[in-house]
């Protein structure tokens, strides 16, 4: 059962220029995602993306969490991933949202991302 759903459409050259301020860096990103980031400053935006759909999902924005406690990693192959901490993976628990399904895509100038939070069966 789906759970919510969230998406976001992000300028890439806006959060580009925001990084480069490590204060916005570590108020945003988690250290695993600050090591990616620095791999391929893309990601960033990304990132940045998927976590303002995750609060959309939740259905409060980001009210009772902060940024870092949603994390957005890849597998090797590349899939995106999202880990919740603190009071983001609470909110989640408390909503029933087991899995979060996540796709990004982006073109020259804008990061997309959508969401789908998802029940255990």
């Amino acid at each position: 059962m789906i759970t919510g759903i969230g998406v976001d459409l992000i300028e890439i050259n806006r959060v580009l220029k925001a990084c480069q301020k490590e204060s916005f860096m570590r108020r945003c990103f988690t250290s695993k995602e600050i090591d990616l980031i620095r791999e391929d400053s893309k990601k960033a935006a990304d990132n940045f993306a998927v976590k303002e759909a995750v609060a959309k999902m939740f259905g409060i924005g980001f009210r009772g969490f902060s940024l870092t406690d949603i994390e957005v990693l890849r597998t090797k192959e590349g899939k995106p991933y999202v880990n919740l901490y603190g009071s983001a993976a609470e909110i989640a628990k408390r909503q029933g949202t087991a899995v979060i399904h996540v796709s990004i895509t982006n073109t020259k100038e804008y990061a997309n991302a959508f969401v789908v939070g998802e029940a255990a069966e």
